[in-house]
């Protein structure tokens, strides 16, 4: 029977009154584009559209020539160029989903208390967020290694060592690198998943009272079933998803906190069912034949349908079931002790359903050190081929190449990514240790160097640039409006009316007091002292959809019915009876940068009331499109409402907001703000934030709704320039849908975009834009759950504690506690970071190039021979004990003080265009590699030509010198611990050279080349290596110290 309820379509009254308020702008809109048309031809912007392409109707958009060209596209060159790795990801894709097909989700009928009756096996109740089982461990952590070319490449090389040919040196020369890297990787995720697995068995582990038969008996919460009937004390987490049954509060209602669900941190009301909150005793609830009826699990957390029913009563009790009468699991129970009937468990919770792996985040340094990995690897096969080339491709010249291939490995340093990602740890370490911004926290340890690259940064509005706390500032009854200053004056005006719960502080500083407030009733204290007694007949709760909310009341004294309304202006002026102000106000108040709220409300006669209340309920129990029904059964009142008034709350800006963004703007940081807000008050925040400077223009984007008029807007847009633009989610899915490519090129070239009116799907959407549009790196910072989305989309992720709870906090890369550390955050650590990971990426690099030119040369000398130079433990040593420690050190070094940096915020700009690590700084760093390494080992050959047997020994000591002064010839702001780290491994080199003399032979030890201890400390000995070293090093500090002098960085001009 339900399910036949009409959906009533909106009177033609109603519609008249749509017409009314749209139709002034919809002719001034229309006046407009006729004017332009006559003045502008489509033609005057190039939007990548024929003419004809214009006259089709707007279905044909997608046959378009520009359409067309890029399916073309799809050919030879799209193949080579990645479609090889898109097609076998997409079939990887498919043979995954189709091991993992889903289980179809189905609604449900649960017995109470009778897990047994369930038809369907349900899924177990047990939190689980390991990556990895016992025997998926090492297969998929080493999957995730050598998915990277590098280690794939050292894997190959490593290998190679086992097959006789082609074995160079010791095994350990090449596995224990390797090894090192792999077990400091596999420990580390192992700790990662120790952790996960203790903190799943903690949770899985807790104790709850169930209620059966033979009374409360303790069960684990992973053995949890659906139909169980579980007891959940105050203060403890709600195991699984559940309907309220029964509470030991008098009220038959209870509080719970959902900020760990949604992000919200005020608590929600709920509501028992009450046929079982009536029964005398918690007993009975096993006397009773009942069930629960409930859909099947969605991803929605704000929205539950389902019925209770009782079958052995005369008649039957059918009662429904919404979202207030639910329990979800991960929410906890603020007040009370409750008991719920369990009707989703594990997977198919409403918390499970929403949690979603964000992506694994890349930094864009990491991936052109990928890319000049790749370059060094095409120079270490050409480096092969030409050494067999010039032995004349004699003999088996394949294995001396793939031999060649293995003496040059070190071309590409292993060390790299070791180096690297113990950098990024120190980097995160110093921003949680940061004094000037407390309470920082790096939650994504591999991109903080991301954070000296940003370009663009997209922020939402409430919460994060404003304080989100509401200070109510104005009050407009229609006749006469009241500001702060006139509040008093309000005392002689109040009228028996539901006070709005928002501004119960205020009502109470002017005399109108709510003394209590049940769920069926509320008691207000006028001025005169009087009580005066409302019952509670029904309750329509806020939805973002409907933007309003209403409630009716009984008047206890008088017995008259009253239904009054609050919501957003856009809402609420479609309801109202006709009015000639409320559409100004608002605009007044908008651009005070107040936010509004209307007040209406209407009175109802007992006959009216009684038939609206059985409809409510039919519609409240039909099964299918149950919201739909609801709201049209609620819309029916919505009809002819009396406007009450019109309220105006301020939302203060978060401190030193403005300087921190006038700081971006000059670091030459693009600024959006992304916001719900409506387009009047978010301008008004934009200029009072000083988001958009005093001097510039701003070009309000008219709402547009087909693609002539976007045509025409971004014609007008286009006209303008150096001004922030405006626009709309309404307008901006229009130009997106026709003239993607355009309108993303015209607003990257506004100095500040305010997007209002945009939903959290829009907001990650416009970052994604930017991203492919641009290729720039973008950082999205917000504080609540509908932030969510956008921080996780965007290159470097950044969400602040605030008022809306810890969702985007969580959620983030970075999590900072006010707006103004981002200035901190980016200007001084996000640049350190960059410059520091850039130098030490291209020093490791240059580490390994050096030793390798000092072989290419040594095999060039002996008739091209494919013999190492240097034996297993020399080149272990090389890259670790000898040169790690100053290397590594490159993690102290700073161009600039802190200081200096916030103080000159245009030095960002330099970092955004990536000069510190590019082909270019690359080329150099081989060349110096190239230099160094030829100057080393011909200059041994040279000076050495009488003791040729120490040739090794001179070179590698040569070597090791020559690495330690380019590591202070890199440095350019000295700490305490660089000084410990030079010494220190020259200290270890000279310990080496007394102690494991043996292998400072040429080839192998067999050889009976050995070091005389003697030998290296005579005066010969010293002043060659000495020579050597000068002139590998000399002309490098000279041409430093000439480019400063005439060349100098902008850096070193502010530092001077």
């Amino acid at each position: 029977m339900a399910d036949q309820i009409p959906l009533h379509p909106v009177p033609r009254s109603a519609q008249r009154r749509a017409a009314y308020y749209t139709s002034a702008a919809t002719a001034q809109r229309h006046n407009r584009y006729q004017v332009e048309d006559e003045s502008s031809h489509l033609d005057e912007m190039p939007l990548m559209m024929s003419e004809e392409g214009f006259e089709n109707d707007e279905s044909d958009y997608h046959t378009l020539p520009r359409a067309r060209i890029s399916q073309r596209s799809r050919g030879l060159e799209w193949f080579i160029c990645g479609g090889w790795k898109f097609l076998c990801t997409s079939c990887v894709d498919w043979l995954i989903n189709l091991c993992r097909r889903k289980k179809e989700l189905k609604a449900r009928t649960v017995w109470l208390g009778c897990p047994e009756k369930c038809e369907e096996k349900y899924p177990k109740n047990a939190i689980k967020n390991q990556k990895y089982n016992v025997f998926t461990f090492i297969p998929g952590v080493l999957y995730e290694q050598f998915k990277f070319f590098l280690n794939l490449y050292f894997l190959v090389v490593s290998c190679s060592q086992f097959v006789p040919a082609l074995k160079i040196g010791y095994l350990y020369t090449y596995w224990a690198p390797l090894g090192f890297v792999l077990t400091v990787t596999v420990v580390r995720e192992a700790v990662d998943e120790f952790r996960r697995y203790k903190r799943d068995k903690e949770m899985n582990s807790q104790l709850y009272s169930k209620l059966t038969v033979r009374g409360k008996v303790q069960v684990k919460s992973s053995d949890i079933q659906v139909g169980d009937l579980i007891i959940v004390e105050k203060n403890q987490r709600i195991p699984s998803d559940m309907v309220f049954l029964r509470t030991s509060e008098k009220t038959g209602s209870c509080f719970i906190r959902t900020d760990q669900l949604d992000g919200e941190t005020d608590w929600k009301l709920k509501v028992a069912v009450s046929c079982t909150q009536r029964l005398p005793a918690l007993g009975d609830l096993f006397s009773i034949n009942a069930y629960v009826y409930a859909q099947k699990p969605q991803l929605d957390i704000h929205s539950f349908e389902g019925t209770f029913t009782r079958e052995d009563s005369d008649p039957a009790v059918h009662e429904s079931l919404s979202i207030e009468n639910t329990l979800w699991a991960s929410t906890v129970v603020a007040s009370g002790t409750v008991i719920g009937v369990v009707i989703y468990t594990g997977k198919e919770t409403r918390s499970v359903l929403n949690t979603s792996n964000p992506k694994n985040k890349v930094g864009l340094l990491d991936l052109e050190l990928n890319q000049l990995t790749k370059a060094l690897f095409l120079a270490l096969v050409a480096l092969s081929v030409v050494m067999v080339t010039l032995q004349g491709f004699v003999g088996p010249w394949y294995r001396n190449l793939f031999r060649f291939l293995l003496l040059f490995s070190y071309i590409i340093p292993i060390s790299l990514r070791v180096n690297l990602d113990m950098g990024k740890a120190a980097y995160g370490w110093m921003i949680m240790k940061d004094d000037n911004i407390p309470g920082t926290v790096v939650r994504t340890s591999t991109i903080p160097e991301e954070l000296g690259r940003l370009v663009y940064l997209l922020t939402d509005k409430t919460g994060t640039l404003t304080q989100n706390e509401m200070i109510f500032k104005r009050l407009h009854l229609g006749t006469v409006s009241y500001g702060t200053d006139t509040m008093d004056e309000i005392q002689s005006h109040i009228i028996n009316s539901y006070s709005q719960v928002a501004l119960v502080q205020w009502t109470e500083s002017v005399g109108l007091t709510l003394v209590n407030r049940d769920l069926t009733s509320m008691q207000l204290k006028t001025p005169g002292g009087h009580i005066l007694t409302y019952y509670i007949l029904q309750i329509f709760p806020f939805t973002s959809e409907s933007k309003r909310m209403g409630i009716i009341v009984r008047d206890e004294s008088s017995g008259e019915i009253t239904f009054y309304m609050k919501g957003a202006d856009v809402a609420m002026s479609t309801i109202v009876q006709y009015n000639d102000w409320l559409e100004e106000e608002c605009g007044n108040m908008a651009r005070e940068g107040l936010r509004t709220l209307v007040v209406a409300k209407k009175s109802l006669t007992e006959e009216q009331y009684q038939d609206f209340e059985s409809r409510y309920n039919q519609a409240k129990l039909s099964i299918h499109d149950r919201n739909l029904k609801v709201a049209a059964v609620v819309e029916s009142l919505e009809r002819e409402m009396e406007l009450l008034c019109l309220t105006g709350v301020e939302d203060q800006l978060q401190a030193d907001v403005r300087p921190t963004l006038e700081m971006l703007r000059n670091a030459g940081i693009k600024i959006w703000m992304l916001t719900g807000d409506k387009l009047e008050t978010a301008t008004c925040i934009a200029k009072s934030s000083h988001l958009v400077s005093r001097n510039q223009d701003i070009h309000i984007f008219r709402p547009v709704t087909t693609r002539g008029e976007a045509h025409l807007e971004l014609n007008a847009f286009r006209r303008k320039h150096d001004c922030a633009l405006v626009i709309s989610g309404d307008s901006l899915e229009v130009c997106l849908k026709y003239y993607e490519h355009e309108f993303v090129e015209l607003a990257c070239q506004c100095p500040a975009v305010v997007c209002c009116r945009c939903s959290p799907t829009q907001k990650a959407h416009i970052v994604k834009l930017l991203q492919h549009h641009t290729g720039k790196r973008t950082c999205a910072i917000g504080d609540g759950g509908n932030d969510v989305s956008m921080i996780q989309a965007a290159d470097c992720g950044i969400g602040i504690e605030g008022k809306e709870g810890k969702q985007a906090s969580l959620a983030a890369d970075f999590s900072i506690t006010q707006f103004k550390h981002i200035g901190r955050l980016l200007m001084v650590h996000g640049r350190n970071s960059y410059k520091r990971s850039a130098a030490l990426g291209q020093f490791v690099m240059h580490r390994g190039l050096i030793i390798s030119t000092m072989q290419a040369v040594f095999s060039s000398v002996f008739y091209f021979a494919s013999v190492p130079l240097y034996q297993g433990f020399l080149m272990v040593g090389y890259a670790t004990i000898y040169t790690m420690f100053p290397v590594f050190s490159l993690v102290l070094d700073q161009d600039v003080k802190p200081e200096m940096a916030l103080l000159y915020p245009e030095l960002y700009k330099d970092l955004t265009k990536g000069r510190s690590l590019s082909f270019k700084t690359f080329l150099i760093w081989v060349l110096i590699s190239i230099y160094q390494g030829g100057i080393l080992m011909y200059g041994a050959l040279l000076l050495f030509e009488s003791e040729f047997v120490h040739v090794v020994a001179i070179s590698f000591t040569a070597l090791i010198l020559t690495e330690l002064l380019m590591v202070a010839l890199t440095i350019r702001t000295w700490h305490w611990l660089m000084v410990v780290a030079e010494f220190l491994s020259l200290g270890c080199y000279v310990a080496s050279l007394a102690f494991l003399n043996e292998y400072f032979g040429i080839g192998r030890v067999s050889f009976g080349a050995f070091l005389d201890v003697a030998f290296i400390t005579t005066v010969t000995f010293l002043w060659k290596v000495s020579a050597i070293t000068v002139v590998s090093c000399l002309p490098l500090y000279i041409l430093k110290y000439l480019k400063r002098k005439f060349s100098p960085p902008s850096y070193s001009k502010l530092t001077s």
